[in-house]
């Protein structure tokens, strides 16, 4: 349940095993409470001495140990500003950042947190870490994520860490049940109460208690908006070809980012990128602002923003079909057996797990199964192939989507 800095793992697929195993829990009926803890300065509060004990018990030897004891040794910094240098001070704690080795180093430093999350879930991204659990009863659920996050506390001091008691928050997922009138504070060693939310920005991507996304993208809105109004107030400046530049290096990266996490958003809230993002063309092509988003796309050259995410959703979905994911994702897909001869039961389908509700739809091991399915319907693919080859065949087969009338 690391998911920083190790190959194939990231922002995106940690927020879509978090989010999966939450819509889950609210497709049972179940309450579900997280602890988004923040930590002070955690890559520079590394003890040596625990991080060598740390190698030494996953079985490094001696010369390594050695090795990286001399590593840590005799290290200074300075500052340096309008071209003074300040003299050199020691640094005896800390992982070495910017470095190859440190991003490993804390992970190794930080890995045996999670033992001890209980009946608890979590899910670490460096020192990112969301404990969260979920159950029928919100008195339980409450009782459940305090003792685990007491215990996570306790395991935080062993080594050296300290909790951010003002940047560490609470949130309550509760989509179809009626809110509490009360909740019980969640409290940290020291007593003091975390504040509950509404909205928590996690590895990038605003969460809500409601799930709607409604905050995320109304932070990309601005953004987005923001740029473009700077690009506009430029615009003679630009040759054509670097207005398109401009837009795929500093418009299309903000969009794209975590676009296959709220793709689940409301037709309503996602229609508002989609007006920043035929403004950006706009920008690039001079077409009027009457000029048809159809005919946008077709200047330009780019599909919509729907086929966009839908295009990154089914990339993810095939890697995981690849095992080219974290373990964490693609145990939530299960390729089908065929139960008889067909021609239809030679082509590769996923089991579509039952749900009870809309948000159980939009689970992660839903919403795989059920899209990959329904591609298969045209794809028909009987063997796995190469990710490059069925991002070319996946071109061919999906169509700009437009709700013209």
């Amino acid at each position: 349940m690391q998911s920083g800095f190790r190959a194939g793992h990231g922002c995106t697929s940690a927020t879509l095993k978090v989010l999966n195993d939450i819509l889950t829990a609210i497709d049972k009926k179940h309450y579900c409470a997280a602890v988004f803890i923040d930590l002070a300065k955690a890559f520079d509060s590394v003890n040596h001495h625990i991080l060598i004990g740390r190698l030494n018990s996953l079985g490094f030897s001696n010369d390594c140990l050695a090795w990286f004891t001399n590593y840590f040794s005799d290290r200074v910094q300075c500052v340096k500003s309008e071209g003074l240098l300040s003299g050199p001070l020691a640094v005896s704690m800390g992982v070495p950042q910017g470095s190859i080795l440190g991003p490993t180093l804390f992970s190794v430093y930080i890995n045996e947190v999670a033992l001890a999350a209980g009946e608890s879930l979590i899910h670490l991204y460096a020192d990112d870490t969301i404990l969260y659990t979920s159950g029928p009863s919100l008195d339980t659920v409450l009782t459940t994520l305090q003792a685990s996050f007491n215990a996570i506390q306790l395991s935080f001091r062993g080594l050296q860490l300290l909790l951010n008691t003002s940047k560490t928050k609470c949130m309550l997922f509760n989509r179809s049940l009626p809110a509490p009138t009360r909740l019980s504070n969640i409290t940290t060693l020291d007593g003091s109460d975390l504040e509950f939310v509404d909205n928590y920005k996690y590895l990038g991507v605003w969460l809500d208690c409601k799930l709607s996304f409604q905050t995320h993208i109304k932070h990309l809105q601005s953004k987005v908006k923001s740029r473009i109004g700077f690009l506009f107030r430029n615009k003679a400046s630009f040759t054509h070809a670097a207005k398109h530049t401009l837009v795929k290096l500093t418009i299309l990266p903000i969009l794209d980012f975590g676009d296959v996490i709220y793709k689940i958003a409301s037709n309503t809230l996602l229609n508002k990128l989609d007006a920043v993002y035929h403004s950006a063309i706009r920008f690039v092509t001079k077409a009027p602002y009457t000029t048809h988003h159809c005919d946008l796309y077709a200047l330009v050259g780019w599909p919509s923003l729907h086929t966009r995410r839908q295009t990154h959703w089914l990339h993810v979905i095939y890697k995981t079909l690849l095992g080219k994911v974290p373990p964490y994702l693609s145990s939530l897909v299960t390729i089908a057996s065929p139960t008889c001869s067909t021609r239809s039961s030679r082509y590769i389908s996923l089991v579509t797990p039952k749900t009870n509700s809309f948000f159980g739809r939009l689970s992660f091991q839903f919403s795989a199964a059920n899209d990959w399915n329904e591609l298969q319907k045209s794809l028909k693919l009987e063997t796995l192939i190469s990710l490059t080859s069925f991002k070319h065949q996946l071109s061919e087969q999906l169509t700009d989507y437009c709700t013209c009338t």
